[in-house]
């Protein structure tokens, strides 16, 4: 992982080729590490910064991963073979940015079991922390309804997909707006907790260590 990088004397946020082994086969990969955030050694696994990627996708894409490092992505597969082979709990900071300039850096510790690719968000611990609301929940994409609301599938209707409820009080692979215009009600790349139910961010990276 990118702790153990980091350890080895790399200190520079970019990507680093990666393998893992399992019983047949040998995955190689390349991940972004940014060493920079609060001490560094963090895997980001997600990126939103300029709309150039569209995350409004099945979840046979989620599964697989897309985009581009240097820009926007979803490490996808990869993502899910570290979690497999490394201690499932995790420290992670999804550093928000709005349109203001303005930062918000939320820390929490949080349990995902994996089983497959239906993989679950709880423990999640931090009070004003947009992802409380998600605990518990599986993941869900436009074609892959996973959420509690038997009136309305969430993906479809807010776009993206997420840890979705009845429905969020976060979304960041929601619709990327490219001004900070107002955005309709839980549209967008949201965070309730920091910047309310109708602004969308410029900016969001999801990592773990």
């Amino acid at each position: 992982d990118c702790m153990k990088v980091q350890q080895s004397g790399y200190t520079q946020s970019r990507g680093y080729l990666f393998s893992l082994t399992s019983t047949h086969t040998i995955s190689v990969f390349t991940a972004y590490c940014d060493m920079d955030t609060a001490g560094g050694g963090w895997l980001v696994f997600q990126r939103r910064k300029d709309g150039s990627v569209d995350f409004d996708r099945v979840w046979s894409k989620y599964a697989q991963g897309f985009g581009l490092l240097r820009t926007e992505f979803w490490l996808g597969k990869q993502f899910h073979a570290l979690m497999r082979v490394t201690n499932p709990v995790w420290g992670m900071q999804p550093p928000n940015t709005d349109w203001k300039q303005h930062h918000s850096l939320a820390v929490q510790a949080y349990n995902t079991g994996v089983i497959s690719l239906n993989y679950v968000i709880s423990g999640v611990s931090l009070i004003g922390n947009s992802l409380t609301y998600s605990s518990g929940m599986m993941f869900s994409t436009r074609d892959s309804d996973n959420d509690n609301n038997t009136r309305r599938f969430c993906s479809q209707q807010f776009g993206g997909a997420w840890w979705f409820k009845n429905c969020h009080m976060s979304n960041l692979n929601g619709k990327y707006y490219l001004s900070p215009e107002t955005t309709p009600y839980a549209n967008g790349v949201s965070w309730f907790t920091f910047s309310g139910n109708r602004s969308s961010l410029q900016y969001s990276d999801m990592k773990l260590r």
